[in-house]
């Protein structure tokens, strides 16, 4: 799981790396820590943790909808066929080319990451698509 980590953060940092960084305060919601568009999420005890900081994905995902409209197992199938298709295009031309896909995603459907996990990955890819033009 700590790939799926990896590689959400290393997927922020390139889309990052074309816009600057903003500096700001660090506030908390639930489990998450909001700093500006950074968003992480952590659970110590399950031995993961997701990192989002993609520089307007955190106002895009507040005009999105809100927590629990999906339930987890919807949410769960989704992102299983996102990753699928995701990590297809980390070998396959052209896509690999794009730096858009820089390593497969270690998602696997029969471990439970908890609905949050689950809500902002799902959210993710719904901006990752829309960002860069691109159907998972």
């Amino acid at each position: 799981m700590k790939n799926l980590i990896a590689i959400v953060s290393i997927i922020a940092m390139i889309a990052a790396c074309s816009s600057a960084q903003k500096s700001g305060d660090k506030t908390s919601i639930g489990n998450s820590s909001v700093k500006n568009d950074t968003i992480r999420i952590a659970n110590d005890s399950l031995d993961y943790e997701i990192i989002i900081f993609e520089q307007g994905f955190n106002s895009w995902l507040a005009t999105q909808q809100p927590r629990g409209f999906y339930n987890q197992n919807y949410l769960e199938q989704k992102n299983w066929r996102y990753v699928v298709t995701y990590n297809s295009r980390v070998t396959s031309y052209p896509y690999s080319i794009t730096g858009l896909y820089p390593q497969q995603i270690d998602y696997q459907p029969e471990i439970d990451y908890g609905y949050e996990v689950n809500y902002l990955l799902y959210n993710y890819f719904l901006y990752f698509q829309r960002e860069y033009n691109q159907k998972l």
